[in-house]
């Protein structure tokens, strides 16, 4: 069996219309390519800037992200397909060593997301069917992470998925549905594991009060 994807007859659709609109595309388009190789350059130069020129990576950020508010960090080495063209931060998000943003499409992240060493947002996906992955074909789907939320180290968030407000995912976990607000969830697939609680605003960790700490 062979498949090829062809437009209909007297209709152009735009390859930009094809990639923010979940519809299989080819990467490949030179176009496409030119653009992307120089977000790529901005993304090499970002990684390196010394860690002590805080100014100079501020502006880099501000030059590569489609939007990004006041006092966000990303550490480097930091990884992107498009640079940060797609991605929109909100203010004061930090991001560990390794962030992966497959930013074929649009990113989402609300003020005050923290994100811990090796997290992969990725947008893109390619078709099941062999036939049409041999051409290269590819689609993608946004990804929405909300305000206040803690992804820990080595989460993976695949395309299409939407996060709440004030969510914990746990380590290691490769999130495949959408999380509601105020959830801590864990795992491969990741499944809610309980609802934020009061405890949650006595413990800060295990037996640990936070009552205890001089905040």
């Amino acid at each position: 069996m062979h498949l090829q994807m062809t437009e209909e007859e007297g209709v152009s659709v735009d390859i930009r219309e094809k990639q923010h609109s979940g519809m299989l595309y080819l990467p490949g388009d030179p176009e496409l390519q030119r653009e992307q190789l120089q977000c790529l350059d901005r993304l090499f130069e970002y990684n390196q800037v010394k860690p002590s020129n805080l100014e100079r990576k501020a502006a880099l950020l501000r030059e590569m992200f489609a939007e990004i508010g006041e006092g966000c960090y990303i550490e480097t080495p930091f990884h992107a397909n498009f640079g940060g063209q797609h991605v929109h931060f909100g203010k004061n998000i930090y991001a560990n060593f390794n962030l992966t943003l497959v930013d074929d499409t649009h990113i989402y992240v609300g003020d005050y997301t923290q994100f811990g060493p090796n997290c992969v947002l990725a947008t893109a996906g390619h078709p099941i069917c062999p036939e049409l992955r041999e051409q290269l074909y590819q689609y993608n789907a946004p990804i929405r992470v909300g305000r206040n939320c803690w992804l820990g180290a080595n989460v993976v968030v695949v395309p299409g998925v939407t996060i709440g407000d004030n969510v914990v995912v746990g380590a290691g976990s490769v999130v495949t549905r959408d999380l509601p607000d105020n959830v801590v969830a864990v795992g491969n697939p990741c499944r809610i594991l309980r609802e934020v609680n009061d405890r949650d605003r006595e413990y800060y960790f295990k037996d640990r009060k936070i009552g205890d700490c001089q905040l």
